[in-house]
């Protein structure tokens, strides 16, 4: 395993320097989901939730997210995204599984760092704005499964989770 590359030899946190790396397009993907009752899942399909169309806002949301990465992980860049993209999906309760929504997050750059913050932060954005916009009928839902699930680009590769 490698060192970890936020600290400096004296064990300093800092941010990395990028300036001797190449620029190489870069995607990152991630995912995570938020349970909730099949009640509220139903309000949120219809769209007709008291705040509104949950899942349209909570895909602005994720983009938002994605974009202020660099505002609230204090060691990240501030990255030039050229494209963000948050897909979510309503999965009704089965006897497998509780009822509830999946978050993919894809976030693309052209540059000398990785976009991998920026897919887990938009999940997570977006995944709150869910939990935000229906904790009026359902404060028990629980968000969970949050991660990485491929980078391209960069000198390290591509990783692909298994």
């Amino acid at each position: 395993m490698s060192a970890l590359t936020h600290f400096d030899a004296q064990g300093q946190a800092h941010m990395v320097d990028v300036a001797a790396k190449a620029s190489t397009h870069r995607i990152a993907v991630a995912s995570g989901r938020i349970e909730m009752l099949p009640a509220t899942l139903a309000l949120v399909e219809a769209g007709n939730a008291k705040k509104g169309d949950v899942l349209g806002i909570a895909r602005i949301a994720g983009i938002q997210g994605a974009k202020r990465t660099s505002e609230l992980i204090p060691l990240c860049h501030p990255l030039a995204l050229t494209r963000v993209s948050v897909e979510l999906q309503v999965v009704p309760e089965s006897p497998v599984n509780a009822a509830h929504v999946v978050c993919t997050a894809t976030a693309e750059t052209v540059g000398p760092t990785g976009v991998e913050m920026e897919a887990l932060m938009a999940v997570q954005v977006a995944l709150l704005t869910v939990y935000d916009m229906c904790k009026a009928v359902d404060r028990g839902m629980t968000i969970s499964g949050i991660k990485l699930l491929e980078k391209h680009g960069g000198k390290s590769g591509s990783f692909v989770a298994g």
